[in-house]
Order: structure tokens, then sequence, then C-alpha cells
């Protein structure tokens, strides 16, 4: 019994812990710190995520569902007609027909490879349209699955029919409305006019920040080009219910119509710009019937001195615009000749002469000359210089001789009287005297025909323009160089005597553009004031309301002296009235007094089989000859004498405006 309680006493009495048993787990007051802070930053999450659910569902929840929603609609823009074209008195230049395109969905077309292929190559046979084109604009569509892909435009009534009946053959083909251009006047004022096309990818590049889209149609030349913002008018747009990948899954649902383009009337009288087509197509019969068989083309400019106003811009050869219209084939634009195979034997179609063509003037460069020499106080127009057949500079030690287009000629002239003969040695003399000049005056001459316009941009809008040349001392050095020419350059680097006796008579390497002649001319019969052509009257909305455009610049003065521009007008007067003046078989008996210059400009030409020297026939001059009102300037390619190619073309422009009858008064002698 003692042994039992003294067992069980030993059992409960105090044992020291060993240091080696571990410490039993225990809440310390440190702990359930951390853990109340802890939890207290999950409550704080979960709170938050719970007002955030909250204000997403509640607050905000219809303004989603209605996002949500118009996340499954995708935009599709509607073409919008482009603007018409007009002429000065309203006629229709430009319009636009309404028409049906393929158009494509590829979205819609099979997911397996060969059966999409064999619906292409179904697609390509009957559209006849190649099928890697369609391939291509397949591929120019990636990404934008609801854009259509127009297979082919302008498409007739039984195409139209058989897909409509085929539709089980072509899933993804549908018809769309569309427009074409039309141009009811043909190849009339084509290359100004221009034509319109699918933006390319390079346009897109420059455009895209403008508002154009891939597809659109953009104008590509001409005043389509120019005016392109105004004519292409709004695109409208609608939509389409489409699933998460964005393929289409309902019907197009119009939501903004489109806006037409505006109309744009130009300065151009459509029956001048006809009279012209045709008057170029004269002179050129003319030229070939007086044996120059390389008359192929030309320009004709015809504008209203008073303010730069474009009338008539004609240029030879010309192509039909209507090519570009709809389905474009390579097959109609090799008849056009507007292909690099075929633009050379059609004579380069697409070039606008008026614009780009650049020649020597020959002498209706002439009176430049004439009021520079009396501008810069060299010549007194009323004092006489010796006309004979031939000329040499006294200074020159070539020795070079420089012939007159009338070799029998021998009398002395003042001013007015050899611009009526057009006498070449007259002005080789003035030429050798702007040579002389001491080096502190510079070049005179030169300075005075920039002045006037030549070697720089007219500044028209009628399109892209050469600047021409107009040769100088500085021009030499910079042309010819060492590696340039690495025989002669130092001799051919020179300014020779003969280089400023050539250019006082539009010759040597002088280069012109007829619009910038005309733009001379112009000068001349306005009373010294530089106008800036132009082709823009005004452009209109659909309702016919102007729309602002910017002003054009108006005509300044160059500071000519206006008893030296008389005398030069004098000189024209006579060269188309006077016995002896050059165009007086041609405007002699016209019904209005009529001032002008004729020009034969010799020009090295490369054609197929032949290389060598051809004569550009020009004449240049207005009417009436005391108050202008029209200014005409012609030039045929290779057309030999001014006033038997050149002047007759002319004077059909000017038969045309006045509504007259052309009277010739005799046989032709003329430069």
């Amino acid at each position: 019994m003692a042994s039992t309680t003294t067992g069980r006493s030993a059992s409960r009495r105090f044992i020291p812990r060993e240091s080696s048993v571990v410490e039993p787990y225990r809440l310390t007051p440190k702990l359930a710190l951390r853990i109340a802070v802890l939890g207290g930053l999950v409550a704080l999450v979960f709170g938050a995520l719970f007002l955030r659910l909250w204000a997403l569902q509640v607050l905000s929840g219809t303004k989603y569902v209605d996002q949500a929603r118009a996340n499954s609609f995708r935009t599709v823009p509607i073409q919008a007609p482009r603007g018409v074209i007009l002429d000065r008195n309203g006629n229709v230049l430009v319009s636009n027909v309404d028409s049906t395109a393929v158009e494509l969905w590829p979205a819609d077309l099979p997911k397996n490879y060969v059966d999409r292929y064999n619906e292409l190559r179904r697609l390509a046979r009957v559209t006849r349209v190649p099928l890697y084109e369609i391939a291509a604009a397949i591929k120019r569509h990636q990404g934008d699955p609801v854009t259509p892909v127009v297979v082919r435009d302008g498409v007739k009534e039984p195409l139209v029919n058989f897909l409509a009946e085929h539709t089980a053959q072509f899933p993804g083909v549908e018809m769309g409305p569309s427009y074409i251009r039309h141009y009811p006047y043909g190849s009339s004022a084509a290359q100004l006019l221009g034509y319109v096309g699918e933006i390319s990818s390079a346009q897109l590049k420059t455009l895209a920040k403008k508002g154009y889209r891939g597809g659109d149609e953009i104008g590509q030349a001409g005043v389509e080009s120019a005016y392109d913002t105004y004519l292409r008018g709004i695109a409208g747009a609608a939509r389409m219910n489409v699933d998460s990948l964005g393929h289409p899954r309902s019907e197009l649902e119009v939501t903004t119509l489109s806006k037409p383009g505006h109309a744009v009337r130009l300065t151009l009288d459509v029956k001048l710009q006809q009279a012209a087509q045709n008057a170029l197509q004269y002179g050129i019969h003319l030229a070939q019937a007086n044996g120059q068989w390389a008359a192929r083309g030309g320009a004709i400019v015809a504008m209203d001195p008073r303010d730069g106003s474009i009338l008539a811009l004609a240029s030879s050869p010309s192509y039909n615009p209507s090519v570009y219209a709809g389905r474009v084939t390579t097959k109609e634009l090799n008849a056009e000749g507007l292909t690099a195979k075929t633009a050379a034997q059609k004579n380069y179609p697409s070039l606008d002469r008026a614009l780009q063509g650049t020649y020597p003037p020959g002498s209706v460069f002439k009176p430049v000359t004439a009021l520079a020499a009396m501008q810069e106080h060299i010549l007194s127009p009323y004092s006489t210089l010796p006309c004979t057949g031939t000329y040499s500079a006294p200074e020159d030690r070539s020795h070079r001789t420089f012939h007159n287009w009338d070799p029998n000629v021998n009398q002395q002239m003042n001013l007015p009287t050899a611009l009526a003969y057009s006498c070449d040695t007259y002005f080789y003399q003035l030429g050798n005297d702007f040579y002389e000049l001491p080096g502190a005056r510079g070049q005179p001459l030169q300075k005075w025909a920039s002045l006037f316009g030549f070697g720089a941009a007219t500044g028209t809008d009628a399109g892209p323009e050469s600047d021409g040349l107009v040769p100088t001392i500085a021009w030499r050095h910079a042309r010819f160089t060492r590696k340039t020419d690495p025989c002669c350059w130092q001799v051919d680097r020179l300014w020779k005597p003969g280089n400023s006796i050539q250019l006082a008579i539009g010759q040597g390497d002088l280069l012109v553009t007829p619009l910038q002649m005309a733009r001379f001319y112009a000068l001349l019969a306005n009373g010294g004031k530089l106008v800036t052509p132009h082709v823009l009257m005004d452009v209109e909305n659909p309702n016919g309301t102007a729309v602002p455009v910017p002003a054009i610049p108006a005509p300044h003065g160059v500071g000519i002296d206006p008893a030296a521009l008389q005398v030069v007008q004098q000189g024209l007067y006579e060269g188309t009235h006077m016995p002896f003046g050059t165009s007086n078989a041609v405007f002699g008996n016209f019904p209005v007094s009529i001032s002008g210059k004729t020009g034969t400009a010799e020009k090295v030409v490369s054609l197929p089989g032949y290389l060598g020297v051809q004569n550009q026939s020009w004449w240049c001059g207005w009417g009436p000859s005391d108050a202008a009102r029209l200014v005409v300037c012609a030039v045929i390619e290779n057309g030999g004498h001014g006033g038997t190619a050149a002047a007759p073309a002319a004077a059909q422009v000017f038969a045309k405006y006045f509504h007259v009858k052309v009277k010739q008064a005799g046989p032709i002698h003329s430069d």
C-alpha cells in the first residue's frame, strides 16, 4: 500500500524539461498579430473585388452589354459616286454610269483548298478575269474578311443572270452596285482629264492618313488626280453581323448614306477643245502632204490672255480613257499604246505634249530676244541692221557661218520688220551683242527669258509639266564635266559666241513647252503681265452651290517697258498683215485681226529606223490684235515650216472661237 502511494506521488512530481525535448506548438502574441494583419489584407482585397464586380454588373452593366453587342457587328464602307467634270458651259466631260460588279467575299469561300481552288477557277472562266489577278486581289484584302473583293466591274446582264442562277456553285460571290467613269467625248482632252484606278499600296501608305482605304478608286492622272479630294465624295457605311472570327452572318444594313463627290467645272470649252484636236490632225496632214513624213504629233494651247484660263489643251496622238473604266485589260491598253510594249509604236499617246513635251522654239522665241535687247539698251528698235543670207560673228575665231532661212534676202531692216519677216541674221547680230557684253552684266538674255517664265514650271493645275531649259554658263559647267564628258569637257563647257547667237533665234540647247510659250504670248497680248495658266473654274456641291477653293494667283507685271512691248506688238501685227509677213498668207484675209509669229526649229530626233534633224513647226499669236481675248500656240512635231503646218492649224482654232471661216490669202512663204 505504501509503495503504491509512493509510486503515484513520484509520477506527479515536477521534473525539469530536458534540453533535447522540442517544445510543443503554441500561439504566441507575436504570431497572433501577424495572422490578424494577413487576414485584414485578404479581407480588403476581397472587398475591393466585390465592389468592382458590383460596379461592373450593377452600375455599368448596360453600357458593357451594348459594347459587347456592337463588337458582333462590322462596319463596311459604301462607295460614293464620283463628282462629274464639266466644261465652262456646263457640258459634261466626265460622268458616272451605274453598273454592276461581281464581288467576292473571301470569308465565305470553301475552307477546303481543292474546293476553294475549283470555285475560283470557275469564277475566273465565267468572268474572263485571270485567276492570278483574283488571287492577288484576295491577298491584298487579307485581314479584312468582310470587305468584298471586286472581281470585275461593269458586267453585263447575261453574266449577272448566269451567276444568279448558279449561286450554289459560287458561294461567296454576289452582285453589287458600282459606278464606272464615262467619257462622252472620247479621246478629246484625254491627257488633261486623266482617269481613275484602284489605289496602289504605295499610294495607300501616303494617303491612308487622309482617310483613303484599300480598294478605293482614286484619280491616277490629270484633273481626276489633281482634284481627287473634291471628286471622290464621302463613302457611306453599312454593317453586318459577324461571328467571333469576323465571318459575316447577316446581310448588309445601310447605316450612313454615301455623299456624291463635288462637281468640278473647268475653264475648258469642249467645242473649242474638239476644234483644237481636229486642227492638230489638220496640221499634221498638211505637213505630211508637204513631204514631212515624220510629222505624227503635236500640241495646241488656247488660253484667255487676260487671266490665264485654258480654253483648250490638245495633244496628239491621244487615247480613249474609257479603257481604264471598269475591267482594265492588257489587250486594250496595248491597242491604245498605253503600255511599254506599244507606246513607242503609237508615238506615246499618254504624253501630254502641251505640258510635258519640250522643243526648241525657233523663231517664236525672237520676241524674247527683242524685248531683252531693248530692255538692256543694246538695240534702238527703229534703227536698221542688215538682213542678209549669212552671218559670221567678227569675234568668232572659228569663223562659223550662220544661215538665214531665206538665203536670197539682202536689205536693211528695223526691228518690227525683222520680226515680221523673221530675219535670222538680224537676230544673230543681237545674239552676238549679248555675248560681247561685259562679264559683270551677267547673261541678261537668259535673265529676261527666266522672268518671262521659261526654264521653270508655269504652276498650272492642268497636270505635271516639264521645266524646259534656258542654257547658261553655269548650266554648261554642270552639264559638261570630266565625268560626263571625259574627252572634251574643258572645251564643251565653255560659253562660245555661237551659243548666244543660236539662243537669240530660239535654237541651241533652249527647250520650252507649248504652255510656256502660250503664257509668254499672253504676256505680249495683255500688256506685259505674266498669268498663271489654269483649268479650274470652280467646284460645286451637288445642289449647285460653290465650294471654296484656293485662289489662282493674279497676273503680275515683270517690268517691261511699254514702249518696247508696243514695238514687238507692231512686228507681230505686221507678221500677219504685211505682204512680207511669214503668216500673212494664212491670216492676211482672216475676218478678225490676228497678231502672231511663225517658227521653224531644228531638232535632232530619233525615230524607228531614223536618226537625224527634223524641223518643228510653230505658230503663236493672239486675237483680236488690239483687244486680245484668245491666245493660240501650236506646234506640229517634225512638221516643217511654221507657216505651212502650225499657222493653218492655229487658224482653225481662231475660226471656231470667233465663229468665222478661214480664207487663205495666197501661197505660203515662211520660215
